[in-house]
C-alpha cells in the first residue's frame, strides 16, 4: 500500500468498464486517495457492485450505465457525472474485450483447417467479429475521449487509455484485438500531440497477461490450473508469474497525478513482469 496522493483528493474520475477486474481495482485505488469515482460499465450491475465496494470502503463513487459504442448513452452519462460532481478531472477509457469471430482456433495456417467445420481458421474470421472489436476497444475509446475531453480541458485533466501487450507485438490467435489495441497506442499519441497544448495529457497503460473474468477460461483449466497457452505465457515473462491488479496501482497513480507526471505524454507504459523485453532465447 502506497501514501496518500493528496493532489488527487476531491477530484473527479471517470472509470469506463469500471465493473471489471482490473479496472475495478483501479477506481478503488483512486478512491482510496480521495478520488470521486464515476464507474460507467454496460452492464451495469458489475459497476454497482463496485461503486458499492468503494463506499462500503469510506470512499465516494456513483454507477452509471454506459455503452461505449453509443454516443447518445455516453452522453447521456456524462451529464449524470457532472449533475453528481460537477467537473471531471481523468478520464480512464477501460471498457474493451474480444469476440469469437475475431479470433482463429490455431496459432499458424494449416491447410486442414480450412475444410474443419469445428475450427475457425483464417478464412473463417467474420467481418462481425472484427467489426464488435474494433467499435468496443477503438471506438469504445474514441467516444468516451469525444464527449469528456471539454471537461478535462477546463481542469487541465487526464485521459489513460488501456492498451496490451498485443498492440506492439500482435498476439497469436486474437488478430482483432491485438490490432484494435495498436490502434489505441497510435489514437493515444495522436490525442497527446492535439491537445498538449491545452494542458490534456494523454498516456495509455498496457498490461501484460492478468487473470480476469474475461480470460479465466482461456488461462486456467476448470481445477484452476494452467491451460497450455499459460504456461507458453509464463515461459516468455522473466517473472515468471501472471499480473494481479494491484501490479497496476503504481503506474496508474503515477500518470493520475500530475505533480509527478505533469510533463509526460502520448506514452503506452507496459506493466508485464518483463515480457516485452524477452526474445525468448
Amino acid at each position: 500500500m502506497t501514501g496518500i496522493h493528496e493532489q488527487l483528493k476531491g477530484k473527479v474520475a471517470v472509470v469506463t468498464g469500471g465493473g471489471g477486474v482490473l479496472c475495478g481495482s483501479m477506481a478503488r485505488e483512486l478512491a482510496r486517495h480521495g478520488m470521486k469515482i464515476a464507474i460507467l460499465n454496460y452492464p451495469k450491475e458489475p459497476g454497482d457492485l463496485a461503486a458499492a465496494d468503494i463506499i462500503a470502503q469510506g470512499g465516494e463513487a456513483i454507477s452509471v450505465y454506459c455503452d461505449v459504442t453509443d454516443r447518445s448513452v455516453v452522453e447521456t452519462a456524462k451529464q449524470e457525472v457532472l449533475k453528481q460532481y460537477g467537473r471531471v478531472d481523468l478520464l480512464i477509457n477501460g471498457a474493451g474485450g474480444n469476440h469469437p469471430e475475431g479470433s482463429t482456433t490455431n496459432e499458424t495456417y494449416n491447410e486442414k483447417d480450412v475444410a474443419d467445420p469445428d475450427i475457425r481458421s483464417f478464412f473463417d474470421l467474420s467481418m462481425k467479429g472484427f467489426n464488435f472489436v474494433f467499435n468496443l476497444n477503438l471506438m469504445g475509446t474514441l467516444i468516451p475521449s469525444q464527449v469528456f475531453t471539454d471537461e478535462l480541458i477546463k481542469t487541465e485533466g487526464s485521459i489513460i487509455n488501456m492498451s496490451s501487450m498485443s498492440a506492439p507485438s500482435p498476439m497469436t490467435k486474437v488478430p482483432a484485438y491485438s490490432a484494435a489495441k495498436a490502434g489505441i497506442d497510435n489514437f493515444t499519441q495522436w490525442m497527446a500531440v492535439h491537445f498538449g497544448e491545452a494542458g490534456v495529457r494523454v498516456n495509455a497503460l498496457a498490461p501484460g497477461f492478468f487473470l480476469t473474468e474475461q480470460n479465466r477460461t482461456l488461462l486456467t483449466n476448470a481445477d484452476g490450473s494452467f491451460t497450455p497457452r499459460t504456461e507458453k505465457i509464463l515461459s516468455q515473462t522473466p517473472m515468471k508469474r501472471l499480473g494481479k491488479p494491484e501490479d497496476l496501482h503504481g503506474v496508474l497513480l503515477w500518470l493520475a497525478d500530475k505533480t509527478y507526471s505533469g510533463f509526460v505524454t502520448g506514452i503506452s507504459v507496459p506493466v508485464d513482469g518483463g515480457f516485452m523485453s524477452y526474445s525468448g532465447v
